[in-house]
């Protein structure tokens, strides 16, 4: 054997993202066998048998020396099966079994199998960028389609279907460079949504609510009796959001990447729609674990985070949105270091009024008691009431409406309103129409009388200062569905019956 050590780019996932870790391989003298050092977890000593075995199936020969695998940095965790690959690829090239020209140029992941073929890690975008950052060509069982898509700045690619064409096959090549077109090509969005507004019946109110959330990033939840349709309404409401823009498909891709989900459709533009059941753990819904992953608020970001059953989730686990919902991300403190994930995202919830759910409901006459309703209603919480923007009622549909099939707004039609309102605000901002960067309370903003009315709906119904400020926000939302250079007192109006569904017969006679 020429060479007695030597040490190959890896990484590792910390967070959402890749860190650099070299992975030394030297040979001693003593019993066979093989020693990883440098914290790996458990998915990493397995993989002394994994690389065995592959070896011997992939015809080289298997050391009789012990070998020391050491991963650096030492004070550093590492976790996942991706050092399988720069392991194996160590050994080979210590060994003198392979050539060594062009090894130090390439950043190697990836999962090796018992028969030496290459199998998939999760986080292959992080590793793509961190691969950029070096200037390496990351190497491995990686997707070339998947991180062309996204564009030049990620790392020139080497894709590996097995050990043997991993080691032997690429030495010596030029790098190869993403296809033609990759930076230029305009990502395709699918034909049609597989569901539509225009399938939900007899539920106006509900779309019209949403449509302001959809072109002011408000956030919405929806009170009404079982089988009213708040469900379906919460699943078409990507169907009007309009596409992620390229840095906003990145920064989701990257963590959905990172858990190992599917990236395809939002790097074709695709908002994210996560759902996750009621019994979630606090960890599940804004993450952590060992190792830390982002939880269901970042697979949400630049998407939807739908909640149905809102009540029904454990406080604890509602209260720990408060603080992502202002500040757009989740930092999470840990023994090992301190773990930011964006969470961006625009929330959706559903309730029923009550325990049985037919609180207000003229069809069905509801059996619970006011002890247990106030109680029902208030595991939600004030504060986290208190920064959902738009709440709606969602009536039972009329069976006329239901048996005739009478047709609402549309997925098409909703999306062209949300795209004119937000073009109209994107011209008036242009314009500096709203002075003071934008402040929703500019008074320059509003007409006198809409600030006038603004003031004493907020005085009768004890608005906070963030409730008046989100009911400003969702007024000059409104003013721009409506073309309206300044908000009106009509805009005012609908802002506020839509803030506190408590309030709206409230909010109805002050009007008057």
């Amino acid at each position: 054997m020429e060479e007695k050590r030597f040490t190959i780019h890896g990484a590792t996932i910390s967070g959402i993202e890749a860190v650099s870790v070299e992975v030394e391989v030297d040979f001693s003298a003593g019993i066979p066998g093989m020693t990883i050092v440098g914290m790996p977890d458990t998915q990493i000593l397995e993989a002394r048998s994994r690389v065995r075995c592959a070896l011997r199936a992939a015809g080289f020969e298997i050391p009789r020396n012990h070998v020391t695998v050491n991963l650096r940095p030492g004070d550093l965790r590492k976790t996942g099966t991706a050092f399988d690959l720069p392991i194996a690829v160590g050994i080979l090239a210590a060994s003198g079994q392979i050539p060594t020209t062009g090894l130090d140029e390439c950043l190697f992941i990836g999962e090796v199998g018992l028969t030496g073929d290459l199998c998939p890690v999760h986080g292959e975008m992080a590793f793509a960028v961190l691969a950029a950052e070096r200037d390496l060509t990351l190497a491995g069982p990686v997707d070339a389609h998947l991180c062309h898509t996204v564009g030049a700045e990620f790392a020139t690619l080497l894709h590996l279907n097995d050990l043997r064409e991993g080691v032997s096959g690429f030495v010596g090549r030029d790098r190869p460079v993403p296809g033609a077109g990759a930076e230029s090509a305009q990502p395709a969005l699918p034909l049609g949504p597989a569901v539509d507004f225009g399938d939900v019946i007899d539920q106006e109110q509900a779309k019209r609510a949403f449509v302001i959330s959809a072109v002011g990033g408000h956030g919405l939840l929806m009170s009404g009796p079982p089988g009213a349709g708040k469900t379906m309404l919460a699943r078409c409401f990507p169907t009007i959001l309009p596409p992620l823009e390229r840095a906003g498909r990145l920064e989701a891709a990257l963590v959905h990447s990172v858990v190992g989900l599917e990236v395809t459709s939002i790097l074709e533009g695709q908002r994210p729609f996560r759902a996750p059941h009621h019994s979630i753990s606090t960890v599940g819904l804004v993450g952590g674990g060992r190792p830390v992953r982002p939880g269901e608020i970042s697979l949400a970001h630049e998407g939807v985070l739908f909640l149905d059953e809102l009540p029904e989730f454990a406080t604890a686990t509602l209260q720990a949105l408060r603080q992502p919902m202002e500040d757009g991300a989740v930092r999470i403190v840990r023994a090992e270091g301190t773990f930011s994930f964006p969470a961006r995202f625009q929330l959706v919830a559903a309730a029923n009024p009550c325990p049985c759910g037919h609180l207000g409901d003229p069809g069905k006459r509801c059996t619970c008691s006011p002890e247990r309703i106030a109680n029902y209603q208030g595991r939600i919480g004030g504060p986290l009431m208190d920064r959902i923007d738009l709440t709606v009622d969602v009536s039972r549909p009329s069976s006329k409406a239901m048996v005739r099939g009478r047709q609402g707004a549309s997925s098409a039609q909703m999306y062209d309103l949300v795209m004119a309102a937000r073009e109209f605000r994107r011209e008036r901002l242009a314009r500096g129409a709203e002075v003071a960067h934008g402040r929703p309370l500019d008074a320059l903003s509003f007409e006198d009388g809409a600030l006038d009315y603004l003031e004493r709906v907020a005085h009768r119904l004890l608005f906070g200062g963030r409730s008046l400020t989100k009911v400003a926000a969702i007024a000059r939302t409104v003013a721009d569905l409506e073309g309206h250079e300044q908000v009106r007192a009509g805009d005012v109006a609908e802002a506020c019956a839509f803030r506190s569904k408590q309030n709206l017969g409230e909010v109805s006679e002050h009007a008057a």
